[in-house]
Order: C-alpha cells, then structure tokens, then sequence
C-alpha cells in the first residue's frame, strides 16, 4: 500500500469536502487515514495458509460432534459507502478427522472482514475457507451486523440488522444438523 499516495488523495478529498488540511486539527488526518486503511484493509495481504499456521489438529476420537465459536466480533468496510459495518459471526463445523485451532477461527473472520465488503459475500468466504481448510463434514456460518450506511444515511434505520447465513456440507443437506446448529445459537450466554 502507497501511504504517500492516500495521504496525498486524503488531503485533497479534505480540499473538496470544504476543509483546510493544513489547520491544527486536520494535519495528521492524512496520515492517520492512511494507517487506518492500511489495518482496515490488510485482509488483502492475509494470506491464509500463514494464518493458519499448521493449527490443524487430528481428533483425539471418532466423533462427529459439532463444534461452535459463537459472539465472534467482526468489524468491516461496505464496499458501497466505506462505511463501517460490525457485528458478530457465529460459526459451527463437524468435523472429520481433522480440528482447526479455536483463536484460527476468529482469525479467519478477521481476515475476510479487513477487506472492502458486503455481508453477504464475508459469510460465504468464512465458510468456504473453513470447509477447503479443515474439510469437515459440514460448516455453517452466520453474521449479525449494523450498517453505518444503513444506519447514519439513506434509509436511516438505527435499529437495523443484517442476518446472513452460509451452509455447506451436512448443514445444507440435513435439515437435523442445521436445526441443532441454530437452537445452540439460541441459548443463555454464559455469564
């Protein structure tokens, strides 16, 4: 990434907005920004197979028992308005014969999150890269986020959500696997 090159594009995006981007408050901005987008977007320079770091772990036992990472926070750019939208991921796999390390399944979120976006897309990229990673029997995703563009222009909607889901595996084909994963999302947090 250029850091020259989006300080330069920040500073007159400030000239055009009406700004001054030599006053006191608006002289770092430039360079800020370009820190920020440079963190914002570095889902583009993951690469996966790093990420994952060998965190590929043969089961102990022969089951098939689901496993669930819920209440992941995720935090990403519309790829319409820049514009942030957050949320939470949830995540369940039954796996066969091989687990993929927990904290890897939160990277994985984060990774396709650090990207421009639309929520729709960034559940089929987590599953997809959980089923081609660890090749488990089945993979299901689903994200709840608020839209800052839905929610601070447009339709101006403050209490929006966005659900999306992606199934692969047994959790298209079985409506029971499918079934079990959504009533565990149902239950009592933990205190």
């Amino acid at each position: 990434m250029n850091h020259q090159r989006i300080e330069e594009l920040i500073r007159e995006l400030l000239t055009e907005l009406g700004e001054d981007p030599t006053r006191e408050g608006l002289m770092e901005t430039p360079r800020r920004v370009a820190a920020s987008f440079e963190f914002l977007a570095s889902g583009y320079r993951t690469d996966i197979d790093k990420l994952i770091n060998n965190a590929i772990f043969t089961q102990a036992e022969e089951t098939n028992n689901m496993i669930i990472a819920r209440d992941i926070e995720l935090y990403s750019l519309c790829e319409h308005h820049m514009l942030p939208f957050y949320g939470r991921c949830h995540i369940g796999y039954i796996p066969d014969g091989k687990v993929l390390g927990l904290s890897k399944l939160a990277r994985v979120v984060d990774m396709f999150a650090r990207r421009l976006q639309i929520q729709e897309r960034l559940t089929d990229q987590i599953a997809h890269a959980i089923m081609n990673t660890v090749n488990p029997e089945g993979v299901g995703v689903i994200i709840e986020a608020r839209h800052l563009c839905m929610m601070m222009r447009g339709a101006q909607k403050q209490n929006s959500m966005m659900v999306t889901s992606s199934v692969l595996g047994s959790f298209r084909k079985s409506s029971i696997t499918r079934s079990e994963f959504l009533s565990l999302l149902q239950r009592e947090k933990p205190v």
